[in-house]
């Protein structure tokens, strides 16, 4: 497994892009008094936060397996994207109420294009970090730099949206827009809470291996099934950026030990090259056993003879 301890620095690009887009944001609240730059500000907020907890689990998933964690530490990521995204649901419950009180007590929005100026100039700096992290965490295949990306494109279509809002004040004159706006906002974040807390856990749960993989899997298979070879008993399940695939191997009974050896490891050689992030196991089996094929299903019974 390749090591991903360079993978840190990305979090901290991160962290000191939303120190940069806090700053920005504040800056921006207090010269306006928009509560849509205020709840663009506490979006960065709960960036800082999540990159922070990142930080933490790539840190921690870059150890090597241990005699107590035999299978990695990559694992923890999903604890780090889980963690995000209910600081995300806090931060939308937050804007809500905020843009509640705004409605029932409207205050006016003062030096618009200065407000403006400095959201579209934090914008910019979470567009291109967000790309960033994007393209790494998908090619290095870490859920972790995945969903922090993902959380920066969120806030920078929050904060279209809050540019919209704003502009839409300024040429209407109409205060409570900038709270509807924001409110409009509150969903989105909330939508986007739900989507990495529902990866978070689907992780958590040893979720299978993508079709994609799951068919380049079963096509490296394919070529080793000749002169009665078979197999079944197939699972898969994914670890932050590990994947596990192992399955039974049928073989005839008459072949040797060393035979169904190299079998085994000519099958193991060749699912690592269709899936490089697999961990394979495998099994073998004489065809002619009726005991081969108790494993079909996910769970062998306790009861069965042996």
């Amino acid at each position: 497994m390749r090591d991903r301890s360079d993978l840190i620095r990305f979090a901290w690009l991160s962290i000191v892009a939303a120190i940069l887009t806090i700053a920005i944001k504040a800056g921006g609240y207090f010269v306006s008094h928009s509560v849509g730059l205020l709840s663009d500000a506490l979006e960065s907020g709960v960036n800082l936060v999540a990159a922070l907890a990142a930080l933490t689990a790539l840190h921690i998933g870059a150890q090597p397996p241990d005699e107590e964690h035999a299978y990695g530490h990559q694992k923890v990521e999903y604890l780090s994207s889980g963690a995000e995204g209910g600081l995300i649901a806090l931060a939308a419950l937050s804007i809500v109420i905020t843009a509640v009180q705004r409605l029932i007590e409207p205050q006016p929005i003062a030096r618009l294009g200065f407000g403006l100026a400095l959201s579209s100039a934090a914008s910019l700096i979470n567009f291109g970090v967000a790309q960033v992290l994007l393209r790494v965490g998908r090619k290095r295949n870490s859920i972790a730099l995945e969903a922090d990306g993902q959380h920066l494109m969120t806030d920078v279509f929050t904060s279209i949206g809050v540019l919209i809002g704003v502009s839409a004040v300024a040429l209407t004159g109409w205060e409570p827009l900038d709270s509807i706006v924001a409110l409009g906002v509150a969903v989105w974040i909330a939508y986007n809470a739900y989507r990495i807390l529902r990866r978070s856990a689907l992780g958590l749960i040893d979720t299978a291996i993508p079709a994609e993989d799951l068919a380049a899997a079963k096509a490296a298979i394919a070529p080793h099934l000749v002169d009665g070879v078979t197999y079944h008993a197939m699972r898969t399940r994914m670890a932050g950026a590990r994947c596990f695939i192992s399955l039974h191997l049928q073989v005839p009974g008459v072949w040797s030990i060393q035979r169904g050896h190299d079998l085994a490891e000519a099958v193991e050689r060749d699912l690592r090259a269709a899936v490089p992030s697999a961990t394979v196991f495998t099994h073998i089996e004489p065809l002619e056993d009726p005991r081969s094929f108790i494993d079909q299903g996910l769970d062998r019974t306790t009861d069965t003879k042996t």
